[in-house]
């Protein structure tokens, strides 16, 4: 089933109680539609008069062809001085029969190249139109682009395009509008917006069977710009320019070999819509109007119109991230009330008010080596940091634990229904088994032809043992990225390991040394962090390529694994080290664990989950404010970089009205996909589930970014960058698997945090054992052992005098364990409850679905 604009329903129109007729399609023709809005009353669509809404200067100079593709071709213009010496110097060459130089010789094979290129893609069917625009700097060749009507039915056939057979009322697949309308409840999340694209039950494209389908009369409009982007890119990708053995083949490798400058699809029109009225804006003034705007934050976005204009891949992104940021929203009202629940009580922490009212009834041993300068300090200092400390590990972190690890999982599980049902909406649940096609790149660079057992029909092979060979290879590199951020890591700790001496040493930061250290430790990760995840994410690129991936699906979860795996190490390798490690390996006095003659780093006075916290709130919020300046500042300056390029100023013109559409398109910044902004996602996604129970309030800041982030992506698609390319897909490919490891890994990591870096189950165990929490501190601190120190002083463990480990640690031991097994058994079990009895696709779907395969076989079955 498919979504299609008004403009590719070619004049057709039905009234509504006609949807889902059995009728003859073809008698749909010169029918109405009316659309019933939310809440409102039927409006006539007059379609006919709207049946394009495309600019003006997307079409070729008679006004009818419409511009498919544009092809961008630059160069130098040289002043009459420099000409003058450039002829002159191959006179003498020529005089002097020397063979051209290099430079010459590159520049006439481009040439050559180029206008092969330009032969091919006529003979292909396609139509060509120059226009040549001069600058102070360059000349610029814009070749536009058009697909006619007898090369689109071909290659729509070929490529297996779907075309509409019969139409249906357009789903809502907002839950939470379908829940207010049945309460009869105002829903301020919904918003009208205008050309709503209808709906219809499809199968593939056949020209035999053409008649069959609805608005075949219209050959102007009957495929969506969507369709003939599609179709045109397959051909530029497929078009050889040299020897197709060498691999010189398609518009990339010729973008790769500056023979052209760009290739894209235009917008359909201007971005700014002006004082126009709803109905003569175009497709992307619509967009910019009900959606890239700031004052829609809290409206529902227009899943089918940004479908209808981008394609089904950068759709299920944005309808993905809708849905995420609507989830977060009880995860950060739940995280709040945890949080004000541990500022409520604070005040009735015993342990606390113990440490706080001690003064100096507890001398405690100093944090680090005292031949280098630290001292003893009293455990009443630390008073502050007690009481912070505890909004941060309470009871409530626990059941804000449990509440995440099932958010997640519950997520996750009706994500999979709302996919299901847009793959079906958008017509491609079953694109990646049965539709989708080599790569362009694939074919190109593929050593071999093999017959597919299948069809029967010769294809581009690459030897699956090379493959994997080259695999393994990527593997090793990735193996030797992680070893460095390990090595980064280490070398951190060691950075506030040093860094705290002279601390400890100087009298007015003695205090707060550790804090200082670990802080600014953790600002140093931060940007360690963010370089070396530039660095490997272009080198991923480069093995991912030379891997030779048959589809663009393989090809991207491949690149996903890989990026993923490292940036997980990278973002979470340090936060894992403090959450499980640090503190745990030290020793006690007279017996301390050392690593290059320096002790090993213990946690801070507060513990180490309140360190746990500053890392997490540094590392998450730091990156979101660096990710939301680079996207709100990048793009600007490609922009100003590529215009200064082009016409020689930063600025441009200034204005896209004295350019045309093409000229104003080129000044964009070049659409890099969405892998980036998926990254972004996921990671957070890492950092709200896998250590939830130290920072209760990272769902907050997360639904605050994403706010955010939603409507910079969109002012960035629709204003910023080029049009893409309409890539299909029908999930959102190995992102989910991600983020079902992620869940997994947050229940196991959760409940280790709370056994093992929490003080839950410790003051659980000592309010079990004494009945009260009164003592606990002075409990859980055990004396020096005899001649291991120059003063008798205290240290936090569970130890006799001798440093024996006391029974009360085994028992702890024990229990620590006992709560681990029980807690991820529970979670797991209540999550493959959910997982059972929330069905991957809705009961209605499937009727849906059977319902399209009849209508297809009917409409198509070859008369005997």
């Amino acid at each position: 089933m498919a979504s299609r604009g008004d403009d590719s329903t070619n004049g057709f129109s039905l009234p509504l109680e006609k949807y889902g007729a059995t009728e003859d399609t073809v008698t749909f023709a010169n029918r109405e539609i009316r659309d019933e809005s939310e809440g409102g009353s039927s409006t006539l669509l007059n379609v006919a008069e709207s049946k394009n809404r495309d600019d003006p200067g997307t079409f070729f100079e008679d006004g009818k062809r419409k511009i498919d593709f544009i092809i961008v071709h630059e160069e130098v213009k040289l002043t009459a001085k420099q000409q003058e010496k450039k002829d002159k110097d191959a006179a003498e060459r020529r005089a002097k029969n020397l063979p051209p130089t290099e430079e010459e010789m590159e520049a006439q094979q481009h040439d050559t190249w180029r206008k092969r290129f330009l032969e091919n893609i006529t003979k292909a069917g396609l139509m060509l139109e120059e226009d040549v625009v001069e600058t102070e700097k360059k000349l610029i060749v814009y070749y536009k682009v058009h697909a006619p009507w007898q090369c689109m039915i071909f290659f729509a056939e070929e490529m297996g395009l779907k075309a509409p057979l019969q139409a249906q009322p357009n789903p809502n697949l907002n839950w939470s509008g379908r829940l207010l309308a049945k309460f009869n409840l105002p829903n301020p999340m919904h918003i009208d917006v205008p050309f709503l694209p209808y709906d219809f039950y499809t199968c593939s494209f056949r020209r035999s069977k053409i008649n069959k389908f609805v608005g075949s009369q219209n050959k102007d409009t009957f495929f969506t710009n969507t369709d003939r982007i599609r179709v045109v890119n397959e051909i530029l990708q497929n078009v050889t320019y040299g020897k197709r053995k060498r691999a010189e083949v398609g518009m990339d490798r010729m973008l790769e070999e500056e023979i052209f400058q760009a290739a894209y699809p235009l917008h359909d029109g201007p971005e700014d819509p002006g004082d126009n009225p709803d109905d003569k804006l175009n497709r992307r003034q619509v967009l910019r109007k009900y959606w890239a705007r700031w004052g829609a934050w809290y409206k529902y976005q227009p899943l089918d119109h940004i479908r209808e204009y981008f394609g089904e891949k950068t759709a299920i992104y944005f309808a993905w991230l809708g849905m995420y940021t609507g989830w977060l929203l009880p995860a950060s009202i739940v995280g709040t009330l945890v949080f004000l629940y541990g500022m409520a009580t604070a005040s009735g922490n015993i342990p606390a008010n113990e440490i706080c009212a001690s003064n100096t009834s507890y001398y405690m041993c100093p944090l680090c080596d005292e031949d280098i300068g630290c001292s003893y300090w009293y455990l009443s200092d630390t008073c502050s940091k007690a009481q912070m400390s505890y909004l941060f590990d309470h009871p409530g972190t626990v059941f804000f634990s449990i509440f995440m690890s099932f958010w997640a999982v519950t997520f996750l599980e009706y994500w999979k229904r709302k996919q299901a049902s847009l793959s079906y909406h958008w017509d491609c649940m079953d694109f990646e088994e049965e539709e989708e096609r080599p790569r362009p790149q694939f074919a190109a660079q593929a050593p071999l032809l093999e017959k597919n057992p299948i069809t029967g029909i010769l294809e581009p092979y690459f030897p699956e043992d090379m493959r994997k060979r080259r695999w393994l290879t990527g593997i090793g590199v990735l193996v030797g990225m992680v070893s460095l951020v390990l090595i980064f890591m280490l070398g951190v700790i060691m950075y506030r390991v040093l860094v705290s001496i002279p601390l400890f040493q100087s009298k007015l930061f003695q205090s707060e040394a550790q804090s200082i250290a670990s802080m600014s430790g953790a600002v140093v990760n931060l940007v360690l962090i963010m370089v070396l995840g530039q660095v490997y994410q272009r080198l991923a690129v480069i093995l991912n390529d030379w891997e030779m991936h048959r589809t663009q699906t393989e090809y991207e979860d491949n690149l996903t694994f890989k990026v993923f795996i490292f940036q997980f190490m990278n973002f979470f390798s340090s936060v894992f080290y403090i959450a499980f490690f640090k503190g745990k390996f030290v020793g006690y006095p007279g017996h301390y664990i050392r690593i290059f003659g320096l002790r090993n780093e213990d946690c801070g006075s507060g513990g180490c989950l309140i360190e746990l916290a500053q890392q997490l709130i540094i590392i998450m919020v730091g990156k979101q404010i660096i990710n939301n300046c680079q996207e709100l500042i990048i793009p600007k300056v490609k922009q100003m970089v590529q215009r200064y390029s082009v016409s020689g100023s930063f600025f441009g013109s200034g204005s896209e009205a004295g350019m045309t559409r093409w000229e104003a398109d080129y000044q964009l910044v070049p659409n890099e996909g969405l892998f980036e902004e998926y990254l972004e996602m996921v990671i957070q996604f890492g950092f709200i589930t896998v250590f939830v129970a130290a920072f209760p309030l990272a769902p907050v800041f997360a639904l605050l970014n994403n706010w955010i982030e939603i409507r910079l992506d969109a002012q960035k698609f629709i204003g910023e960058l080029r049009r893409g390319l309409a890539d299909r897909a029908q999930d959102i490919g190995i992102w989910y698997d991600i983020l079902e490891f992620t869940a997994q890994l947050a229940v196991i990591s959760n409940g280790f945090l709370i056994a093992f870096t929490s003080q839950f189950l410790p003051r659980l165990l000592y309010q079990h054992d004494f009945g009260t929490l009164a003592g606990y501190t002075n409990f859980t601190l055990a004396y020096s052992p005899v001649n291991t120190t120059h003063e008798s002083c205290r240290y936090q463990d569970y130890r006799d005098p001798e440093g024996d480990h006391t029974i009360f640690y085994y028992r702890l031991l024990a229990l620590k364990l006992g709560f681990v097994i029980v807690f991820e058994h529970f979670v797991f079990g209540i999550s493959r409850a959910i997982d059972f009895a929330v069905p991957d696709v809705p009961e209605s779907l499937e009727i849906k679905i059977k319902r399209e395969g009849y209508l297809a076989k009917q409409a198509l079955q070859e008369v005997q």
